[in-house]
């Protein structure tokens, strides 16, 4: 007999025990150099994370996040959670990706909605954990990854950091871990921190004069039109630049 809305049973089919979402928080931490020298602060790309007090993985590591009320959506959901589990507000998060792998979860069938976001530190200033979790802290993603995460949590931040990554040579996020006038060593450095295996010999002139990279940034001058510049982090003072508000346009045929 053909399905309709007066013959469907909902207990026909098998659903899932629960949506959750976790979210995978990344932000650059800065940490000023205790030199006589002038030199670049230490930049270090870290990750969220919560301390479960609750079953199942009591006392383990993990991804902010939980269950999706049926009158939310997953958005919403991973909004709630992380401002209940981590205290963080108002943050720009991304849906990136669907875990769904049996056995993935120790309570049932759990199909985990993941979102992602790569915010200025500032922004965590006042994490604090509750409801469900007794700490937050921030972890060098490469001391998370070798950490024994709760669920399939590792998993999920590797995809993460892959798309991170992606990003911060495909877009301009990198503004938002600089002051609005910044120098090419300053941009050259928050790049390599999120992606190290970045090097680019010719890296002033590519991203100031490369057809594809022009109008991305722009030099900035002082009030008589002079080119302004900083010796903060130099013994010689070095052009300084600000992000247009020029959206890069990518082909793989361009």
């Amino acid at each position: 007999m053909k399905e309709n809305e007066f013959n469907y049973e909902v207990g026909n089919y098998r659903t899932p025990d629960g949506a959750p979402t976790d979210i995978v928080i990344f932000t650059i931490v800065t940490t000023e150099r205790s030199s006589l020298k002038k030199s670049l602060p230490k930049r270090d790309l870290q990750v969220l994370l919560i301390e479960r007090k609750v079953w199942p993985f009591e006392g383990a590591w993990a991804l902010p996040g939980g269950f999706t009320l049926d009158t939310e959506t997953v958005y919403d959901c991973a909004r709630r959670e992380l401002k209940e589990e981590t205290g963080v507000d108002d943050v720009h998060i991304e849906y990136f990706n669907v875990y769904s792998e049996p056995g993935r979860d120790p309570r049932g069938w759990i199909i985990s909605h993941a979102f992602l976001a790569l915010v200025n530190e500032q922004l965590l200033l006042k994490r604090r954990a509750s409801v469900d979790a007794a700490d937050v802290q921030l972890f060098p993603v490469e001391e998370a990854l070798k950490m024994n995460l709760a669920f399939d949590h590792r998993v999920i931040l590797e995809d993460a950091l892959r798309i991170i990554r992606d990003k911060m040579l495909t877009t301009t996020i990198a503004r938002e871990f600089l002051p609005e006038e910044f120098t090419i060593s300053e941009l050259y450095q928050v790049i390599q921190t999120v992606v190290p295996e970045f090097a680019e010999q010719n890296f002033t002139r590519k991203i100031t004069s490369t057809q594809s990279r022009q109008g991305i940034i722009e030099e900035v001058t002082d009030e008589d039109g002079r080119p302004k510049q900083s010796n903060l982090y130099s013994q010689r003072a070095a052009q300084l630049y600000r992000f247009r508000e020029l959206a890069p346009r990518l082909s793989i045929y361009g």
